[in-house]
């Protein structure tokens, strides 16, 4: 347990440290946030790249604590490649087209180390359902690449995308161990989580630097790369659905937005404010609030998680009502307050 909470902190104090590092970073090289259209909250221009203190206290923490693997030397090689992919967007937006080239061939870097999903199985059960086989190298890469955008989506509030991966890791570290995990996986796990912890009093509100694509695009990589090692390899039946639940905010408000903007005709990757964040500030909360609500429900989906992966399945059923009664609360909201103001009129 000493080294668990030894992992955590070392992750964390490096990116306290060296979050003003990367401030610093930022404004050399222009990495600069300036608001230019309604979909942003925030009014001055803030620096991005706050998502390289976020990767250097991971690396730190994994290095001084883990001996070197084959699946820890591929997570940090992915991980790498994708902050310098991070950076140059954050400096000089790059293309979706680019973006996800990139994000593809840091998928494979895992799956070519070992790490990929190699079936599903009927929850409640102990039955495989399907084995992949030669399929589970673009399953991986597609949950790979989504969980890695669901990440990149969420980070709309301040202190918003770095507490929800931050509780998301807390989860699914709770999940590798309760599953019997080896020590290292749950070790880089909590690593990830202190990361993102130690961002967090720069970034939330009011936020004194954006962790950027630098950041959002490293941690939801990690995220997806940790999932598929730490609880999609478990030995319960529930591997496959747990990750999902720990992950149920930024995985729902991606969906959502994807749908949404399929039934409305546009593209799916075009920016808009129906995301959660934006429904509940659209209500007259400020950011706090918000991010607060946001984490609430993330934790709620995490705690689920936790209970399945104990077989406690009316627990965690109940928890995943609540949680969802409290999203689709939030996508109602806006339009409950339309409906309240044409009645006055």
């Amino acid at each position: 347990m000493s080294k668990y909470l030894t992992v955590f902190l070392i992750a964390m104090v490096v990116s306290i440290i060296m979050t003003p590092f990367a401030k610093r970073l930022a404004f050399k090289i222009g990495a600069i946030d300036v608001p230019k259209d309604d979909r942003r909250v925030h009014k001055t221009p803030i620096p991005r790249l706050g998502g390289l203190a976020i990767y250097l206290g991971f690396v730190v923490s994994v290095i001084i604590m883990l001996p070197m693997s084959k699946t820890v030397i591929g997570m940090l090689a992915g991980g790498t490649l994708m902050v310098i992919m991070g950076i140059i967007d954050d400096r000089k937006p790059l293309s979706a087209k680019v973006k996800l080239i990139g994000q593809v061939a840091c998928a494979l870097i895992l799956v070519f180390c070992g790490m990929r999903i190699e079936y599903f199985n009927i929850p409640l059960t102990a039955k495989e359902i399907l084995s992949l086989g030669i399929f589970s190298i673009p399953v991986t890469i597609f949950w790979i690449v989504g969980i890695t955008n669901t990440i990149n989506l969420i980070d709309g509030l301040d202190g918003l995308a770095a507490g929800v991966s931050t509780i998301a890791a807390l989860s699914l570290s709770y999940v590798a161990h309760a599953n019997g995990r080896p020590e290292g996986t749950v070790m880089t796990i909590l690593a990830i989580a202190g990361a993102a912890m130690g961002f967090l009093p720069y970034n939330f509100n009011p936020a004194k630097i954006f962790m950027g694509d630098t950041g959002s695009l490293f941690l939801g990589y990690m995220l997806a790369a940790i999932s598929i090692d730490g609880a999609m390899k478990g030995a319960t039946a529930l591997a496959t659905i747990v990750p999902v639940l720990a992950l149920g905010l930024p995985i729902f408000d991606t969906t959502f937005a994807i749908l949404r903007r399929a039934w409305n005709g546009r593209p799916i990757m075009e920016p808009d404010k129906g995301h959660l964040h934006h429904r509940l500030l659209s209500t007259g909360m400020g950011q706090r609030r918000t991010v607060l609500i946001l984490y609430t429900i993330s934790a709620a989906l995490g705690l689920s998680a936790a209970f399945m992966s104990n077989s406690k399945v009316i627990d965690s059923l109940a928890i995943l009502v609540i949680a969802s009664g409290m999203m689709y609360v939030t996508i109602g909201i806006p339009k409950l307050q339309k409906q309240k103001s044409s009645y006055k009129e």
